[in-house]
């Protein structure tokens, strides 16, 4: 399916192990995984894609919805116009870019958008 502005496109979760987190996932439910670096694994075979990033702290509330838009700079300040707060602004990775925001009620989302090679 052709990604569109506004979907949910990605779930990212925080795992303290990644390794266990892999291996649990794979047996438990056949997803399959592709390492980015140390810190990060994504995986597919699951219904919608998504990763895993690596964290130290406490996992409080481990899910991060991803929606997709194909411009960073407007769907921004639409969130800052409709009361939302940035949280992460925007950062580049390979594939892409995207920012993290916080809705009026404290929920974090991140929106993000593919870059061209």
């Amino acid at each position: 399916m052709k990604p569109f502005n506004n979907h949910i496109n990605y779930i990212e979760f925080k795992s303290t192990d990644l390794e266990a987190t892999k291996l649990f996932y794979t047996r438990a439910f056949g997803w399959t995984f592709t390492d980015y670096g140390p810190n990060y694994t994504a995986f597919e075979n699951s219904g919608i894609s998504g990763g895993f990033e690596k964290t130290e702290n406490s996992i409080i509330n481990g899910v991060l919805v991803v929606l997709q838009h194909k411009n960073l700079e407007d769907i921004k300040q639409k969130i800052m116009d409709l009361s939302g707060t940035i949280s992460v602004d925007i950062f580049s990775f390979p594939g892409g870019k995207r920012f993290q925001f916080l809705d009026p009620s404290g929920n974090e989302l991140a929106v993000w958008c593919e870059t061209e090679d």
